[in-house]
């Protein structure tokens, strides 16, 4: 059967092997929108989803060379995608695990105001590392943690592209980390991030 371009899938594979980009673009608008709504099962985010769905294709195009064009591309690029949607999963229940697991001892040591900080000096001391990033980290930290926006929503409105949102992003992140842990309070930014 000839799908894309008038190509089969197996055709498509065999010039994906040969480093086709125009091959891989095919491959990409055919299938982009059907990973994502298999992703949007697993995952429930249309953010995670979408990242899910370039992360198999990106893998599609790193492993190109290693494809048998004699199995069906579909079962191939759900099989990576399913993979990618599962791992995330793992992920983020491990984090979850390790945050609650945080807050309970917080909450324990809590009854005591010397042991801990309290909530409103954790955000003063957070704000005195968000000062210390450039503007435009301090910006898209802000549309994220304060104003709840997506990566997506933030690169829209900054009229940034969502890779340099996600640059950004990871930067401050990084400082705020380096910040907490320098002054012995790095089980602290696991909360701050898991309560915002």
């Amino acid at each position: 059967m000839r799908a894309y371009g008038g190509y089969t899938d197996q055709e498509l594979v065999v010039l994906l092997k040969q480093n086709n980009e125009a091959a891989f673009r095919l491959i990409f608008d055919a299938w982009h929108k059907k990973l994502y709504h298999f992703s949007l099962r697993y995952l429930n985010s249309r953010e995670q989803s979408e990242e899910a769905v370039h992360d198999a294709l990106i893998n599609l195009w790193a492993s190109r060379e290693k494809i048998d064009e004699t199995q069906p591309l579909g079962a191939y690029l759900y099989t990576i995608c399913k993979r990618l949607c599962l791992n995330r999963i793992r992920e983020a229940a491990r984090f979850h695990a390790a945050a609650e697991k945080l807050w309970a001892r917080y909450q324990d040591i809590s009854h005591s105001t010397e042991e801990v900080l309290n909530l409103a000096e954790l955000e003063a001391f957070t704000e005195q590392a968000v000062e210390k990033l450039s503007k435009q980290q301090q910006l898209v930290f802000r549309m994220s943690r304060y104003e709840g926006l997506s990566q997506q929503e933030i690169a829209d409105k900054l009229n940034i592209s969502k890779e340099t949102v996600k640059k950004h992003s990871a930067e401050a992140l990084k400082a705020l980390r380096i910040h907490f842990e320098t002054y012995g309070f790095s089980w602290l930014f696991l909360i701050f991030l898991n309560k915002m």
